[in-house]
């Protein structure tokens, strides 16, 4: 274990973590990269004044194909005074009143579309104070059960019956996505264009062919740049409008090696802010096979648990990525808060970036 003062939550850390290292409180883990200078180099990227949105539409991939977990919004009125306040004339309740009214609530899954995993997403067995017992813990040693509360009777999981009896079952105390939203998640974006060397077949990128790709292109990430990974994946989706084929999306497009120790190392060393693609998960799911005591995600476990780097998914960087090749370009200015949604672990996105 690496050699730590003693914190409040724990006594030694993951090894190769940076617990501790941004203080003995910290929620944020690499965004605290994201410094004013960060912000500068970002905006110094500002050349043609040109903004792409980089968020999916809110409602692809489409069903549940692709995780059967996850379902696609929906959208339903709200009530106003007994009447379906959607097209409402007020003039209804109001005699003399010419005001036409709509308006309507979401029941929406945070991670369904274009997103960001807050680091309660994702957190791992392991033994913190040394008794010999591991416990779920995420991300600076905050604690399942005591910090990120959630039900246990399944009845209080899901989407209620009826929306209007909803009510919240669950919360990141700590970690929630709200710190997050509150540093603004601005600054110099880095594109990684996998897609442009290794083509739309499913490749499990590691280290190697990462290196390669950064060699060929001449990019270069630096402490506190985010990473945006362009592999296609996103573009096909959209070619699929809203039914997706998960038989063709399991053999479409690049994934990183979780697996892959040098590339684990490599984020680490590099000490990018945070990682996001254009694909589902960032790395290969499932993962290819390792010992049985092993994470099923382990990139998420390096990143959100270990590092404190955040993960987006599904975000649309084909027009993006294909402006900047055309201009042997690779860095732009990022702007990517999440909702500001107190509890939430993890919560869509719309990115903006701006050349």
């Amino acid at each position: 274990m690496d050699p730590q003062p003693t914190n409040p939550r724990w006594q030694h850390r993951p090894a190769g973590s940076t617990w501790g290292d941004f203080g003995p409180h910290d929620q944020l883990g690499r965004l605290n990269l994201l410094t004013p200078e960060k912000v500068r180099q970002g905006v110094a990227e500002v050349q043609e004044r040109l903004a792409f949105a980089l968020s999916l539409p809110l409602d692809y991939p489409g069903g549940n194909a692709l995780n059967p977990n996850r379902q696609p919004p929906v959208l339903r009125p709200l009530l106003r005074k007994g009447l379906v306040n959607f097209n409402c004339l007020l003039g209804a309740l109001e005699p003399g009143r010419t005001d036409v009214l709509s308006d309507d609530l979401a029941i929406l899954h945070l991670q369904y579309s274009t997103q960001w995993d807050g680091l309660a997403h994702a957190g791992s067995m392991f033994d913190a104070n040394g008794d010999g017992l591991p416990e779920a813990l995420y991300y600076n040693g905050y604690a399942a059960g005591r910090d990120i509360v959630g039900p246990e009777d399944v009845r209080d999981a899901g989407v209620p019956a009826a929306p209007g009896a909803a009510t919240s079952t669950s919360a990141a105390h700590a970690l929630g996505i709200e710190g997050m939203a509150r540093t603004g998640v601005q600054g110099r974006g880095v594109m990684i264009d996998l897609r442009a060397h290794l083509g739309d077949a499913r490749t499990v990128v590691g280290y190697d062919t990462l290196m390669r790709v950064l060699e060929a292109d001449g990019v270069a990430v630096e402490p506190g740049d985010i990473v945006c990974l362009h592999t296609g994946f996103a573009d096909v989706v959209l070619g699929m409008r809203r039914h997706p084929d998960p038989a063709v999306l399991a053999d479409r497009c690049a994934v990183l090696d979780g697996r892959d120790d040098r590339l684990l190392q490599w984020i680490t060393d590099s000490q990018l802010a945070a990682i996001a693609a254009d694909n589902y998960a960032v790395e290969a799911f499932p993962a290819k096979a390792g010992p049985a005591c092993c994470a099923a995600l382990p990139l998420h476990e390096h990143c959100l648990f270990k590092l404190g780097v955040h993960l987006g998914e599904l975000w649309h960087l084909t027009p993006l990525a294909a402006w900047l090749r055309a201009r042997h370009r690779s860095r732009f200015l990022l702007t990517a808060p999440p909702l500001n949604l107190p509890g939430a672990i993890a919560s869509p996105v719309t990115p903006v970036a701006t050349v």
